[in-house]
Order: C-alpha cells, then sequence, then structure tokens
C-alpha cells in the first residue's frame, strides 16, 4: 500500500518566512535612505602625517581587509584542525567545502600548467582566488553599508532619528550622513591596483626564474631579425607589444575587478531605496553570483599567464 508523505513546514521555511515578516516590518518602520555613494574609501578616523608616506587614514576598506584577512584564517584554522583529527569524512559544509575547493583548483593548475610548476603556481593562484571569493562574498553581508559613522555632509543629507535607541538616518532632508564602518574591499581601487602588481610581477619572476635571460627573447626578439629581415621586424614588433601588454593587464586586472563589485554595490544601493522588498533578494543573488566569477577570472587568469611565463617561446619552445 502506498503512503502518501505529508508536506512539513520545515524549520528552514520558518527561517525564511521569519526574514521576510522582518523586511516587511523594517521597511514600514525605518524608510530606506538612498546612501551616499564615492569612489574613493571614507576614511574613518583623523589623517596622520608620517614622513616620506604622507597622509595616512584608517579607511572603511581597510577594516574590511581586516575582516577578511581573519576570516580567511579562520578557514584554514577548521581546514588544519580537521587535519589534525585525522577526520576522513569531516563534518560540516566549511570543511569539506574547503578541501573539494583546494582540490579542483589544484587539478586545474596541474592541467594547465603541468606537475612541474603546479606546485609552485597553485599557491598563487588558490590564494588569489580564496581571498578574492571572500571578500566578495562577505560584502553580502547586513553589516556592509549598514553601521557607521554620523559625519555632517556636505551635499543631499539626511535627518537623525532614534529607532529602537539607535540615532538612525532616515528618509528626509537633513545636515547627516553616514560612513559605513565596513565598505566592499573591490571597490577600493587601491586594492585591486595592489592585487593587479602582485600578479604580473609574479609572473615575470617565474618566467625569469623558468627560463633565466632567455625569458626577455619574448619582448625583445632579434633571433630571426638578422636572417630573416622582415620576419625579424616583425617578431620584434610582436615582442613589444607583448611588452605593453603586461602593462595593460594591470589595468585589465583592476577595472574588470574594480568595475563589477563597485557597480554592483551601487545597483544594490539604488534597488534596496527604489523597491525595499523581495527585489533585492534578486539582486543580491546576482551578485553572489557575480562575486564568485569575479573571483575566479582574476585567478584564473594569473594563473594562465604566469604558465605561458614559464614555458620556452619560439625556438626555446621546440628544443
Amino acid at each position: 500500500m502506498e503512503t502518501t508523505r505529508r508536506w512539513r513546514f520545515g524549520v528552514n521555511r520558518w527561517i525564511v518566512l521569519g526574514i521576510v515578516i522582518l523586511m516587511v516590518i523594517g521597511v514600514n518602520l525605518v524608510s530606506p535612505v538612498m546612501p551616499h555613494i564615492q569612489v574613493a574609501p571614507e576614511p574613518l578616523s583623523g589623517t596622520v602625517t608620517l614622513p616620506v608616506i604622507g597622509p595616512v587614514f584608517l579607511s572603511n576598506t581597510t577594516t574590511t581587509n581586516i575582516l577578511v584577512v581573519l576570516v580567511v584564517i579562520l578557514l584554514a584554522y577548521l581546514v588544519k584542525r580537521a587535519i589534525e583529527r585525522g577526520e576522513m569524512v569531516p563534518s560540516g559544509v566549511i570543511v569539506p567545502g574547503m578541501e573539494m575547493l583546494v582540490e579542483v583548483l589544484y587539478n586545474m593548475t596541474e592541467t594547465t600548467t603541468g606537475a612541474k610548476w603546479a606546485r609552485r603556481i597553485f599557491p598563487w593562484f588558490a590564494t588569489l582566488l580564496i581571498y578574492i571569493l571572500v571578500a566578495n562574498l562577505v560584502r553580502l553581508t547586513p553589516i556592509f553599508e549598514t553601521f557607521g559613522l554620523l559625519h555632517h555632509a556636505e551635499e543631499g543629507g539626511h535627518a537623525v532619528a532614534t529607532v529602537l535607541g539607535l540615532p538612525t538616518v532616515i528618509n528626509q532632508p537633513g545636515e547627516w550622513t553616514v560612513v559605513p564602518f565596513f565598505r566592499g574591499l573591490a571597490t577600493d581601487l587601491n586594492f585591486t591596483v595592489a592585487l593587479a602588481l602582485l600578479s604580473v610581477i609574479f609572473t615575470q619572476v617565474y618566467g625569469f626564474q623558468a627560463l633565466g635571460g632567455k625569458y626577455l627573447v619574448k619582448f625583445f626578439n632579434f633571433t630571426t631579425f638578422f636572417k630573416k629581415p622582415f620576419f625579424g621586424a616583425i617578431d620584434f614588433a610582436v615582442g613589444l607589444l607583448e611588452l605593453i601588454s603586461q602593462f595593460a593587464l594591470i589595468l585589465s586586472y583592476s577595472f574588470r575587478l574594480f568595475g563589477n563589485i563597485f557597480a554592483g554595490t551601487v545597483l544594490t544601493a539604488v534597488v534596496i531605496f527604489l523597491v525595499p522588498v523581495f527585489v533585492p533578494s534578486v539582486v543580491m543573488l546576482l551578485e553572489f553570483a557575480i562575486g564568485m566569477i569575479q573571483a575566479f577570472v582574476f585567478g584564473m587568469l594569473t594563473m594562465v599567464f604566469m604558465s605561458q611565463a614559464v614555458t620556452g617561446h619560439g625556438e626555446e619552445a621546440h628544443a
């Protein structure tokens, strides 16, 4: 006799329903306020001028960077503890997920670069990817762009009222704005440029380690200049274009990651302000996917260019 399975309203569904109810109550209690949007990170402290370095201050992307580093360290600690315990099948979701991710990334690196250089390139590839991935995903948590310091606004400020015992900006004209404690790390161009410089510089380092002085032939190719002048001139021009492309990579790496994440932050803020219920959830899911894709693209490109750098060019490759 076939038994029918009764539909049960599980705990997860109650959590989702509770979040929806709180969202509706919160929107009616405090109308969403359009945040102040600017490209440069906002300072959370006063400026201190240091010799040589110049003005230094604590920005809200610096606090985010500290948070991201702590999260990465925590993930590494959880995996290390599971290995030390000798767990064949680690419990939970985080440790098995990290093990699966690392295994997939290493196999991908070995397939692309070969076994010889996989152990050298993999740490850079995996570190960049996981670091950017964590930075892109933690910015979707509620603590980002929500809590901060009240500052006088030069223009477009809001009024402040006490809500649940806390001073809160409300959707009325005033003279205040909020400088959030945490802001998306990749929305700071300094962060993306720093990662791009690391990626490009160490790509050249691995190229010199693999090929020595012959690596310069990639950029200054005189090998056929006198034997076959016409084709030699073409090879020399191609080498110069390759040199220019290395500098272009810095811009490409930096602005691809910065542009996608900053645009997503602005889009999310606008949608929350215009349509505060349900629709922002769809945008957040889109941002979740974009954050993972951008981390993968940055890491994958670094790994591919490092793989090309350690491979011989022209006659060296055939040898």
